[in-house]
């Protein structure tokens, strides 16, 4: 399993919830299945807002896991995926209770201090669980 760390240089939640548009739209177009797994139902809601106008020549498809859990792009808590080794773009500060069921697991990382805390706790961890995570600069 490949585990990445992007790292923001800002702190602004925005960014964040823009960067997983990003790579959301990347691991869709690559043919990737992807999960979003938000930290709570109003990040859920911001971000298939955001998805839905993110940009306006291309369309991400998407769903939330209870409508739709086999979506090309799947908005998910802490559901397990419907399809089996694609991408977990985790925005939670834990890690996924589910991550043996990806082949991929990108955590976005920005400045804000305590998200910064949980994702060098969340590094440790994977280390601790015999992955060898990678930090990405964004």
């Amino acid at each position: 399993m490949r585990i990445e760390f992007y790292v923001l240089s800002s702190a602004n939640p925005a960014d964040r919830l823009r960067a997983a548009c990003q790579l959301a739209a990347k691991g869709w177009r690559h043919g990737l299945p992807v999960m979003l797994r938000c930290a709570n139902v109003a990040q859920r809601d911001e971000l298939d807002q955001l998805l839905w106008r993110f940009r306006a020549e291309s369309f991400i498809p998407h769903d939330l896991h209870e409508d739709d859990a086999e979506a090309p792009v799947v908005l998910a808590l802490d559901e397990a995926p419907a399809i089996q080794q694609g991408l977990l773009i985790n925005l939670n500060p834990s890690i996924s209770p589910h991550i043996e069921c990806f082949s991929r697991v990108i955590e976005i990382v920005n400045q804000e201090p305590d998200l910064l805390a949980a994702c060098r706790e969340n590094f440790r961890a994977y280390r601790q669980r015999g992955y060898d995570p990678k930090r990405v600069e964004l």
